[in-house]
């Protein structure tokens, strides 16, 4: 079932991940959960220690808003906003998607999202479907989760979104996937985040 995702990258001041990943174990993700959102995959980035991707979904943009107002206006934000945002050094980098969703399900091994920028986004979804998918299974590195921009209006703007962003991405588990020359579809070369299941420090 397709659902409204946020694919989030925090950049975060030297050290600070640390802080940050406690506070999302310890009181965010059970925070945000009480309040209506589905929070997906929480990862280091392992090519940057100060970065941070996580995913959380929604069933629709309406529930979105109504449960993003409740989280970020409830005690469990309020109590601890202040020590998750001195981590921070920009959190706006916020692909807002339509997908199942994404949860590592093996939480020791690394996976890898893959996101394009397609010049032309229904014809590569097409030849991502007909031709990529098919070659990714083919060589060890099949495609899970794919993901497509969604266009629907920001109904939380307290949280800036990419509204400039057209993207397909998906991921991949274990090692990242090789890919064809795809210069003539899209206006980058695909992004490669290697991510790493966060894991909670022992007391």
């Amino acid at each position: 079932m397709n659902v409204i995702v946020e694919l989030r990258q925090y950049t975060l001041h030297p050290g600070a991940l640390d802080t940050l990943v406690d506070l999302f174990e310890q009181e965010f993700v059970t925070g945000q959960e009480a309040a209506g959102i589905t929070v997906g995959g929480r990862f280091r980035d392992l090519d940057d220690p100060d970065r941070f991707v996580w995913l959380r979904s929604f069933p629709n943009m309406e529930a979105r808003e109504r449960v993003l107002q409740a989280f970020y206006g409830g005690p469990v934000w309020q109590a601890h906003r202040e020590r998750a945002n001195t981590t921070m050094i920009d959190s706006h980098d916020v692909l807002l998607l339509r997908g199942p969703g994404f949860a590592a399900q093996n939480s020791t091994g690394p996976v890898v999202a893959t996101i394009c920028h397609p010049l032309e986004p229904m014809a590569f979804a097409d030849h991502f479907e007909q031709h990529l998918r098919p070659a990714l299974a083919a060589a060890g590195t099949p495609a899970q989760a794919v993901h497509r921009s969604e266009h629907a209006e920001n109904t939380f703007p307290a949280l800036p979104i990419r509204a400039d962003a057209d993207v397909l991405l998906w991921f991949t588990a274990g090692r990242a996937p090789r890919l064809p020359d795809l210069s003539t579809r899209l206006h980058s070369v695909p992004q490669q985040l290697r991510l790493e299941p966060v894991r909670v420090r022992q007391p």
